[in-house]
């Protein structure tokens, strides 16, 4: 695998990010890799969750052939911007941004390029193959078909779920509504006007993103897809609704193919016990788990026929 740094131009901002290609001659077909949603690298780290998830599947996808490109979110690792000031729709910008660039790279092949994109990565591949970006594909990793507001209400429930010992013993002291709760710090998100504002005057919030978040449909850009698409949810996640995929069958009109997989969650590893928030920290010292890999690959090389590189 051949690794370069790269600085790709979004408006007025340098995003940086890595290209890797196979260590052999010619020209390969290539996936854009867009991250999910916080503060988060190229490879989907973030300081207190190093997932690496896009560094896993660029090893794997290099050696089946296909090139990739990842980059740091804006006001990320080594990107310009600054997080707080970047809202969902500056995200699928950039995003658009970074597939023209890849198009334009010496050793890619314009008409073989596929999105993949994870959590609200898979969100932003939506928005834009269903707005005629020229992609040969897409890959929803934890995505879904619903309205953002709707999705943050579905993942408290279920993060609720798996609130245990002192935590769930005060909520139920404290007779905490966690639905009404989360209802009204979402109209006091819509009502804001600023970028950001401080929750309890310590944790910080990216207002514009979750304002243009909450009030955005994936389900309508996804029925003008013409595209194939590869969907997959793990049965355990609980911030994306596995029962989106049976959704997205229903609306999608080109060529679909979709799995719940068994045990996995949204960080994409195996769990065996029950999931919850909690869990992600001893998840994140596994690999991501096979199964992924090889769903992905047998996806991509039913629409690319082309050698396998073992570098």
């Amino acid at each position: 695998m051949v690794e370069k740094e790269v600085s790709l131009k979004s408006g007025e901002f340098n995003l940086a990010g890595t290209l890797a290609l196979p260590a052999s001659e010619g020209k390969f077909p290539a996936v854009l890799l867009i991250a999910g949603s916080g503060q988060v690298d190229r490879n989907e780290n973030h300081k207190k969750m190093p997932l690496n998830v896009f560094f896993d599947i660029t090893e794997h996808l290099v050696k089946q052939g296909f090139a990739t490109l990842r980059y740091d979110k804006r006001g990320v690792g080594a990107s310009d911007g600054n997080f707080w000031e970047t809202g969902f729709f500056d995200n699928v910008a950039d995003a658009a941004a970074a597939l023209d660039f890849l198009k334009a790279q010496e050793g890619i092949l314009p008409d073989s390029i596929f999105l993949l994109g994870h959590s609200e990565g898979a969100v932003i591949a939506t928005r834009l193959a269903g707005n005629g970006a020229d992609v040969a594909g897409a890959i929803l990793l934890a995505g879904t078909s619903r309205q953002g507001e709707d999705v943050l209400k579905w993942q408290a429930l279920q993060v609720a779920k798996g609130i245990k010992g002192i935590n769930k013993f005060l909520l139920k002291l404290l007779r905490i509504d966690i639905a009404k709760s989360q209802q009204k710090q979402l109209d006091k998100i819509k009502r804001s006007t600023k970028d950001w504002y401080r929750v309890q005057l310590i944790s910080k919030m990216n207002a514009k993103w979750m304002r243009e978040f909450l009030g955005y449909n994936p389900g309508e850009d996804m029925s003008n897809i013409s595209v194939p698409v590869l969907a997959m949810t793990g049965s355990k996640d609980i911030q994306a609704d596995p029962g989106d995929l049976k959704l997205m069958s229903d609306i999608i009109k080109a060529d679909f193919e979709y799995y719940e997989l068994p045990d996995i969650t949204h960080i994409l590893r195996v769990e065996e016990g029950e999931p919850s928030l909690a869990s992600y920290k001893k998840q994140v010292r596994q690999p991501i788990a096979p199964l992924v890999l090889e769903h992905i690959s047998d996806w991509l090389g039913k629409q690319v026929s082309m050698p396998q590189d073992k570098n």
